[in-house]
This record gives C-alpha cells, structure tokens and sequence, in this order.
C-alpha cells in the first residue's frame, strides 16, 4: 500500500529546497521518503513560500531584536484574564455569499415606534447592511441592497437605535432611520474608512468620518427626543481636520479632569496620538479643528517610522486607559498606554500665561525633550508582541472585554487571539470556526442580552464569507 503524503511543514520545505538547490539527490531522496513527504516539495515554482536557510536565520535575528524593545507585566495576581471566555463558534447563515467588512451587535429599532432591541448587524462587499436576530437561531431580520452605491465600511447607532449613520468605499455618508434613508453626502473624494459618534445627555450629537483624502469631517446634530426622524437633516460638516497622511482611525474620548469631548487620531505613517478640539461654541462653522496636543507610542525610537496606530479602544471602565492595534510587521503589536490628556491652558490658548522669558539653548531644547519622552515612555504599561500575522493591506482591530480583563485582536491567519491586559500575554485563541490562512476582517465583543439572559459574544467577519458568533 501506498505511504500517502503527509502536508510539509516549512522546516521540511526549507530542509528539502536546501538540500535540491546544493544537489544532494540521494539525501534528498531519503529524507523524502522518511518523511513521507510529495516527491516536488521544496521547488520554488510548487507555490511553498520563498524562505530559505539564510532567510529564516536573518529573521530570527530581528525578531530577537524586537523582543528587546517588548514590555510586559509579570504580576499576575489580579486582573487576570476571565473564565469562562468565549470559545464556541456558531455560524450565521447569511443571505448572500460575499467578503464581511463590518459586523458587531447593535441596539436597532425597525419602525419608529418599536422598542430598542439588540440585532447583529453586518455589511459585505455586496454592498448589502444585514440585520439577524440575536436571539437561538439568529433568524434574518432585514436586509438592505440599495442604500449603499458602493460596499459599507463603517457604521455606528445613535439614540438607542433609532438612527445608523454609515460610511463607504465611494466616500459618502448616510443617514438611516429605520429601513428609510434620510439622507446622503459625499465630503470625502475616496474610501470613508471609519465613523464614529458622541451623544451628550442634552440630545447633541457629533459624527465624525475619516477618509482616504487624509481628511477628517466633523457633523453636529441635535435630535429631538421624541423625533420621529422625518424632519432630520444631513447638512454640511461643522468642522473638519485636514491631515498629512490617510487617517488611520479615530475615538471620541472625555478628558478625565476637564470633561471636555476631544477628538483622538491616529494617522499613516505616524507613531503619534493626535489630540483634537471639537467643541463647537462661538465657532462659525465650518472651521478647522485645533490641535491640542500629541502622544508619541515610540518616544525613544530612533527609527524613521515603526508602525501606525491601526486601531483605538477605550477600556470599558477606566477612560483613561486606551488599547492600541498597530501595523507593525510581521504580527501585531498590541499597546496598553495611558493617554496623556491635554493641559487645561491648551483648550484657551489665548489667556495661556505667557512664561518668564529665559535663554533658549540647545541643551535646555534637548532636556525638556528628553523630560517629555520619558512621561510618554512611562505612559505605555504593556507593549507586547501577538504572533498574530499581518501584512501591509491588512486592517488591525482591537477590542475590549466588556469586563475589562483583556482584548481580542484579528490575524490573517484564521485566529482571533485574546490577549490579558494584566500582562499582555496570548491566553486565548478562537480557531475551528474561520477557514485557515483567512483574513479575519472584522471583530466586535461585548455583552449581548438574549432571551432576558446576559451572554458575552465576540463577533468576527472574514473573507472566507462567514459571520460567526463566538460563545462561552
């Protein structure tokens, strides 16, 4: 009986291209028999990765290299990652086949006058916005093919559901209410990447979108409370903030001393946080938004660019506490860093009391340098490599735990990796559910009421086409 092939392994590609490239064909022979390996592996045109005994030796050299610069926290005693954790994958059933570009469970009210309830909600290259059922089953509720001319990158529900503001490929924004579109606008000339939203108490809320024109909008609205959202409009932005680069991501946060709602970006090619301000009073509009301050996640770096900031989560019970995603390759790097909030002079730049004049020195430029890269060295509590794969067209996600424990990020691999806060260590990996080697495109995490029972669920989308729900 035949010996069936087993798969190789990279060491047996790189063994068995080693030993045919310096034709050593009865080793070769051997160890291909011994191994039960196909009778063409280690050929550069069978497909198998491009490694060789020289490239695997250079790249473990910089790995060692990189692990120098990783930091993590070996006290283990409290604040450890959670059990139970989500582990069980289900698969949702969606009406169409296409790459997932966005899911999460959002609050969504049909009809006007329906109560808020939770739905699953997903976008695909389809250009389609699906809504299922959170509930056993996920039974599809809605889905919508023509509210979009192009695919859904981003969206995000305001007022307890009752509108979703979205964001796509051609640039636009729109606004829906229910199954009804209320309006649309295209302020950005290119792929609106990313929306995201603040409600003040009084009704006010902000929207902003961040574009691949490396331009920033900024929308004010002020909801009625009992709005039936027929008289809402989609004006023009109130403000907008025009960048060096494409915007990588953005987050509306509170500075934790003033209350004051700034706008947090990060930015291609940047290693910075940006601050911005966008409080709106006596300001005719539109107008630029200021910037406040930077946060350097490399402050000692003497590299010319490491990585962006590629995602932003705010802990989900302490505000000034942020997780960060970032670009950097081969795998992601995960930051747990302390934001630095603005000084209160900042936000009024005008009544700033002016300093005693002294000498300006280059030693006295290169001390307060110094001073300002070690408070933004301190802030960063955990910089740690994931092992989860990525490359340069890949979109980094990263999302708390609703109880704070730690953070589940995407690969390119298949995997969703969960990572504890408390030490920034890989202690979970979601696997058997997305096909292998696929890109996980999209995660979302949190608590999800189903049938009067609290559940946590992590969401995630992939270019395999598949919608799953991860449970405990």
């Amino acid at each position: 009986m035949a010996t069936t092939s087993q798969p190789a392994s990279l060491a047996s590609i790189i063994v068995a291209r080693f030993l045919r490239s310096n034709n050593y064909n009865d080793t070769l022979d051997t160890f291909i028999r011994e191994g039960g390996l196909s009778a063409d592996v280690g050929q550069t045109d069978s497909g198998s990765s491009n490694w060789t005994i020289e490239g695997v030796l250079e790249e473990k050299k910089a790995f060692d290299k990189s692990v120098n610069f990783e930091r993590y926290n070996e006290d283990e005693k409290k604040d450890v990652w959670t059990v139970p954790a989500p582990s069980k994958p289900t698969i949702i059933q969606t009406p169409t086949s296409s790459n997932l570009l966005a899911a999460s469970v959002e609050q969504w009210q049909q009809h006007p006058n329906d109560k808020p309830s939770p739905h699953l909600v997903a976008t695909g290259a389809d250009r389609q916005l699906h809504f299922f059922k959170t509930a056993e089953g996920n039974e599809p509720v809605k889905a919508f093919a023509g509210h979009s001319d192009s695919p859904i990158l981003s969206y995000v529900s305001v007022r307890n559901g009752r509108y979703i503001f979205m964001t796509n490929m051609s640039g636009q924004l729109v606004l829906q209410c229910g199954e009804d579109v209320l309006g649309k606008r295209k302020d950005h000339a290119k792929y609106a990447v990313k929306v995201v939203a603040h409600e003040d108490p009084s009704g006010r809320v902000l929207v902003a979108t961040a574009g691949w024109d490396s331009k920033i909008c900024v929308y004010k609205f002020d909801f009625p409370v009992e709005s039936e959202g027929e008289d809402v409009m989609l004006d023009e932005p109130i403000a907008y903030i025009n960048l060096d680069t494409n915007p990588e991501t953005m987050l509306f946060v509170k500075h934790v001393d003033l209350g004051h709602t700034m706008l947090l970006v990060s930015r291609r090619d940047s290693t910075h946080l940006y601050y911005y301000q966008v409080d709106t009073t006596g300001q005719n509009t539109p107008y630029e938004c200021r910037l406040l301050g930077k946060q350097n996640l490399a402050p000692h770096s003497n590299a010319w660019i490491t990585f962006s900031p590629s995602s932003l989560a705010l802990h989900p019970h302490d505000p000034g506490l942020l997780a960060v995603a970032t670009s950097s390759l081969p795998h992601m790097k995960v930051i747990f860093v302390r934001l630095l909030f603005p000084s209160a002079e900042s936000f009024n730049p005008e009544t700033e009391p002016q300093p005693t004049p002294e000498p300006i020195t280059q030693a006295t430029q290169a001390f307060e340098a110094l001073a300002l890269q070690n408070r933004e060295d301190a802030a960063i509590l955990i910089q740690a490599n994931t092992f989860a794969p990525q490359t340069a067209y890949s979109t980094p996600q990263v999302l708390w735990r609703p109880d704070g424990s730690g953070v589940w990020i995407n690969g390119d691999d298949g995997v969703v990796r969960g990572v504890e806060a408390r030490t920034g260590k890989v202690v979970g990996m979601l696997k058997m559910g997305h096909d292998v080697g696929c890109k996980v495109r999209t995660i979302w995490a949190g608590w999800v009421e189903v049938e009067g029972v609290r559940e946590e669920w992590v969401v995630t989308g992939g270019f395999d086409k598949k919608l799953i729900v991860w449970k405990g």
